[in-house]
């Protein structure tokens, strides 16, 4: 018999602040995250709105020499997996074997704004004047080799980067390595910083972007009639996954079981969705399939509902496929949060996770006008009370990846308070 998982630590940073219980309540309340950003701010100028997440001060998560020799990404992380561990309990060494732990975390961009930083120094100063520690601030795999450090981690260590969908990749890899034993803990998840001149102008000159509100609230709009694009944003996303009986004696029953995961590859085009949704239909049934699930015992899909024009109508064609008759409740709340990348697949992983947990479904903010492509039993206005007993949270990214995971109630019947950060 396999291992079974649970997730029994979260930790936030977002547009919406730092913790798992104040983002769900603000998801839930429609409270926006995203802002215009200030002059002074890299990206003014270039973009309308973006999802800024907190401010977080290196010096807490990084010894006092090593503070600024890293890009923010890894300090996001960093936070994120403190909180996470924090939540779960979870102190590396002592009811914790260093060597059954392990930390799996994705990123897309890597360091990029080191790198644009000492690319400038270069050009005005020579070479002399890059930094000889860009490559241990910057590499993609930082985050997760200093989550490691500061947590005396000796076991499986990874770094995933399939886009957008990376976050997600990362809680199936941590549900893989509980199941087939390598790991009784895993530290998973995503996060990114691409709120930066080069990464932004990319974004904005592919078309990719929102644009032409007044109000950067309603700039995210995932599948209503006006969408015309995602707001970029920034954060992290950090799960820890525990082996079930393994949490179970240390008194953790768990938020959510990560009950199943499925992938599959569209194979089309290195940005565009298939039209019909093929690929991220795939990516359900199979995660449907390895959770044990029927498609009628899903009560809500967590939508990657980016707010692209082709994403949106794809996602709910696949989601149709899916269900048919059968149509679980749908949200996405990249609409408060925008896009944090690589991030998103961990931070939507998370609320799908608090749903189920709370049997509270948030609704998707800006959906006012429902695009009768994205024909769906949307999730709007207010959240909605229902005791889901499984759900799936999508995440689909460049390059054709789709990934989704399935989550259901612990194994154990005890009820866990609610979310402690």
């Amino acid at each position: 018999m396999r291992n079974r998982a649970v997730v029994t630590g979260i930790g936030l940073l977002t547009p919406l602040g730092a913790g798992a219980a104040g983002f769900f309540d603000a998801v839930c309340a429609g409270r926006s995250g995203l802002r215009r950003p200030a002059h002074t701010h890299p990206v003014a100028g270039i973009l309308d709105a973006a999802g800024f997440a907190p401010r977080v001060d290196p010096a807490t998560v990084l010894p006092p020499a090593e503070a600024r020799r890293v890009d923010r990404f890894v300090v996001l992380a960093m936070a994120a997996a403190d909180a996470a561990l924090a939540d779960a309990g979870v102190a590396v060494g002592r009811e914790v074997d260093p060597a059954r732990t392990a930390v799996v975390l994705a990123n897309a961009f890597g360091g990029l704004g080191m790198f644009e930083a000492e690319a400038l120094a270069r050009q005005s100063a020579g070479h002399t004047a890059v930094s000889p520690y860009l490559l241990a601030g910057m590499l993609p795999n930082m985050a997760t080799a200093r989550i490691a450090i500061r947590h005396g981690v000796r076991g499986y260590s990874s770094t995933i980067s399939t886009a957008c969908a990376s976050g997600a990749y990362a809680v199936a890899e941590a549900l893989r390595l509980v199941r087939d034993g390598l790991a009784d803990v895993v530290v998973c998840g995503g996060a990114e910083a691409p709120l930066l001149p080069t990464a932004a102008t990319t974004f904005r000159n592919s078309r990719a972007l929102a644009g032409g509100w007044a109000d950067p609230a309603e700039a995210s709009r995932p599948f209503d009639r006006r969408r015309n694009g995602f707001v970029l944003g920034e954060g992290a996303g950090v799960l820890v996954v525990e082996r079930a009986e393994h949490a179970a004696a240390r008194g953790r029953p768990g938020y959510a079981e990560v009950a199943g995961w499925g992938v599959a590859t569209d194979a089309y085009h290195p940005t565009a969705p298939r039209d019909d949704g093929t690929g991220a239909a795939a990516a359900m049934r199979l995660a449907l399939a390895d959770a044990g699930l029927a498609p009628a015992e899903v009560g809500y899909v967590n939508a990657h509902g980016t707010g692209t024009k082709l994403g949106d109508a794809a996602e709910a064609r696949a989601i149709r496929a899916v269900f048919g008759a059968h149509a679980p409740a749908v949200s996405s709340v990249k609409g408060v949060t925008g896009h944090p990348l690589a991030a998103a697949g961990a931070v939507e992983a998370a609320a799908t996770v608090l749903a189920l947990h709370r049997g509270v479904l948030p609704p998707t903010h800006n959906l006012d006008d429902p695009d009768p492509e994205c024909d769906l039993d949307h999730v709007r206005k207010a959240p909605r009370e229902v005791a889901a007993g499984a759900a799936l949270s999508n995440s689909f990214a460049f390059g054709g990846h789709n990934v989704s995971l399935a989550f259901t109630h612990p194994p154990s019947a005890a009820v866990e308070a609610p979310p402690r950060s």
